[in-house]
């Protein structure tokens, strides 16, 4: 099983885009896909098209297993119309800092939650994290096989890469050994010589973990956004390509 956290402190990285665009790309290529809206902002879930119900999201589970009560990972689980399944969060999740400061293992309540046997069934969980570098990144890292780190080809998208893979390193080194960087990928990538420059200047720092494949900045992801779809199951769709492109490599690399 491969349990990848797909992160970056910066907002509008296209950390939501990546995670839903992969985890359908995953499922033509006969892949069984969980994706875990674990972002207070729920931008995931209502790309997903969610709307609240009686089922618990990730936060009701997330508290349950901080206060050591029983919680239902079964019927918290979505199927979204193009086979993936999923798991939704609400704005409750702001709150996980506040409970899980006085838990004991706190970095771990996720990793507890994944570990359910229905869950254990799928072959990849996809987390979409916040933008930050707080106690829900850390949960997330230290429950995951991998991480993917999705960088705007735009002025300042460098800035605080350092950071995040020093907590990657933090966590690998202290809680996780087995967590690694499965690739840094480039997106929003369009023909001007800012994108050009961020992106050779992510070959020369982090080479070794740089995908083959970009992302290209177009409006055709906004408009799969506001249909509750992915580019993925849109014919002709080039973002829709470059993310069954990026399955290949994930896939390969996870070998």
């Amino acid at each position: 099983q491969k349990i990848i956290t797909i992160a970056n402190q910066k907002g509008g990285v296209g950390k939501t885009t990546t995670a839903m665009n992969l985890a359908a790309a995953l499922v033509k290529k006969g892949k069984s896909t969980l994706l875990l809206d674990f972002d207070p902002q729920a931008n995931l879930s209502k790309f997903l098209g969610y709307e609240e119900d009686d089922a618990p999201t990730i936060s009701q589970l997330m508290e349950g297993a901080a206060n050591m009560r029983p919680f239902d990972t079964v019927s918290a689980i979505r199927l979204h119309s193009e086979g993936m399944h999923y798991i939704p969060a609400d704005i409750g999740l702001a709150n996980a800092d506040i409970y899980l400061v006085m838990t004991m293992c706190r970095e771990q309540i996720l990793r507890r939650i994944l570990c359910t046997p229905v869950l254990a069934g799928f072959e990849y969980i996809l987390i979409d994290c916040n933008p930050s570098l707080g106690l829900l990144l850390t949960n997330a890292l230290v429950a995951s096989t991998d991480v993917i780190i999705p960088v705007q080809a735009q002025m300042f998208s460098l800035n605080g890469m350092n950071a995040l893979t020093k907590v990657i390193e933090m966590v690998r080194s202290t809680i996780n050994p087995g967590l690694s960087i499965n690739g840094i990928l480039p997106t929003m990538v369009d023909k001007t010589n800012m994108s050009r420059a961020v992106v050779e200047a992510l070959q020369v720092d982090y080479n070794e973990y740089l995908y083959k494949t970009t992302i290209s900045r177009r409006v055709e992801a906004a408009n799969a956004t506001a249909l509750s779809k992915s580019s993925v199951s849109i014919q002709g769709s080039q973002i829709g390509s470059e993310y069954l492109q990026l399955a290949n490599e994930v896939i390969e690399r996870g070998c």
